[in-house]
């Protein structure tokens, strides 16, 4: 069967002997949905130059709040060494980022977000919230509204659970 270019089967999801038929469904429509969704929100990204990839590791270091190793980082966005050390390079050429080492042991660096990363992340979550703030308002009923704001927290839980498997 030919899969459809967001990698769905056209309709029809293959069956697997962990999980119904419906639960199935309903994460191959849930798969879709998201993909469709990022590919609209990556459209109203800002004309920045930055990478998904580096994108991602700006908000990983958001996210932690602190200075992390490269290590952490690595596994955490699961890259390889070489592969996030060029990301860090080009991240920290745009001082988008800073490294500064570990005071508690000086062999390690730490990767921490500069007031320039967080401000670029900001540029492009208000660009894509206003937009979907707008499609909420105009295609979604209040009720909608509401389930789609439980529905994200959902989802939230179901990122967090891949983050920790991984």
């Amino acid at each position: 069967m030919a899969e459809t270019e967001d990698g769905g089967s056209g309709g029809s999801v293959p069956p697997h002997p962990a999980y119904s038929a419906e639960t199935l469904r309903n994460a191959d429509a849930l798969r879709r949905s998201m993909a469709r969704l990022t590919r609209q929100l990556r459209k109203l990204r800002a004309d920045h130059g930055v990478s998904p990839a580096k994108l991602s590791v700006l908000g990983r270091l958001l996210r932690a709040g602190d200075a992390v190793t490269a290590v952490d980082l690595a596994r955490q966005e699961r890259l390889q060494p070489q592969s996030l050390t060029r990301i860090i390079a080009d991240l920290e050429e745009r001082s988008l980022i800073a490294r500064r080492p570990d005071e508690t042991d000086r062999r390690q660096l730490l990767i921490e977000i500069t007031p320039q990363g967080r401000a670029l992340l900001v540029l492009d979550a208000r660009q894509q919230n206003a937009w979907l703030a707008a499609a909420i308002e105009a295609r979604l009923t209040g009720t909608e509204q509401a389930l789609l704001a439980m529905a994200a927290g959902l989802i939230g839980r179901l990122a967090e659970e891949t983050d920790q498997a991984g």
